[in-house]
């Protein structure tokens, strides 16, 4: 394919093909020194990046910015696929292969004889068809919960597979309890000054807030991302209060930047 024609290919199915070639062609000999010089790991948090990028989207519902951000998406499994072809591991082909192999595999309900209706079901029959194929048999249970995933996100994961075989609290009591526990070990260790017992007790801390969201069928990044904007709206509204009484960030003492987080507090 020439650039004239990865240029203008027609949109007719077509375009993903382009992606490709257009990638394949900025990392050749000749095409961009930056695109160029790139691995699987300079990349990856771009494509961490993305991905949040793309819940940004979803959670807008903006469907154009959408759009934009699946694309920006989709270039982050196009360059890394790019990148393993020229190693000589694998390609796109092989990536769209593999996952559409796994779909039809892992759904005989639709593409077999399986008789499963209900959605629990087909999760349970998943989780089977997952333990059951080459190379999952001999693996701890929790294995497979990613390791490259957000903190809060994976404890939240590890949570409800443990819960999937009934290592779990039975009611949501339990759950509670367990949170003041964590609480006063934080105290303590924050007494006794020990800082390696304080970031343990943290993390302890975080898990267990992290299974009442579960409790309460709340996803914990959800609600990490609301309090982070509602801090970012006070705070800016906050800075603006300040600004309209001739006061900059820096120049405010604590106090007037706490009574101008209170009014913004208020509305």
């Amino acid at each position: 394919m020439t650039d004239a024609e990865m240029i203008h290919c027609p949109d007719s199915g077509q375009q993903l093909a382009r992606l490709r070639a257009i990638m394949h062609r900025l990392r050749a000999p000749g095409g961009c020194p930056w695109d160029a010089e790139q691995t699987h790991e300079s990349i990856v948090t771009n494509l961490i990046e993305e991905a949040y990028e793309t819940v940004d989207a979803i959670r807008s519902g903006d469907q154009a910015h959408l759009q934009e951000e699946l694309g920006d998406l989709l270039l982050q499994v196009v360059f890394h696929s790019e990148i393993a072809e020229e190693g000589g591991k694998f390609n796109l082909d092989d990536v769209a292969r593999g996952i559409s192999d796994k779909l039809v595999r892992r759904h005989p309900h639709v593409f077999a004889n399986s008789e499963v209706t209900s959605t629990d079901g087909v999760l349970q029959q998943w989780e089977e068809i997952k333990r059951s194929e080459k190379g999952h048999e001999e693996k701890p249970y929790l294995h497979n919960v990613g390791k490259g995933l957000p903190g809060l996100q994976r404890a939240s994961k590890l949570q409800k597979k443990a819960s999937k075989v009934g290592f779990d609290w039975p009611v949501e009591t339990g759950v509670l309890a367990k949170i003041r526990e964590e609480l006063l070990e934080l105290q303590a260790a924050v007494d006794e000054q020990d800082v390696a017992a304080v970031s343990e007790e943290m993390g302890d801390l975080l898990f267990s807030i992290v299974n009442l969201a579960r409790f309460r069928d709340m996803d914990p990044e959800i609600i990490m991302a609301e309090a982070n904007r509602k801090f970012e709206t006070r705070f800016g509204k906050m800075e603006q209060a300040l600004k309209a009484g001739g006061l900059s960030l820096e120049a405010a003492t604590p106090a007037q930047m706490e009574d101008a987080w209170e009014a913004a507090k208020r509305g």
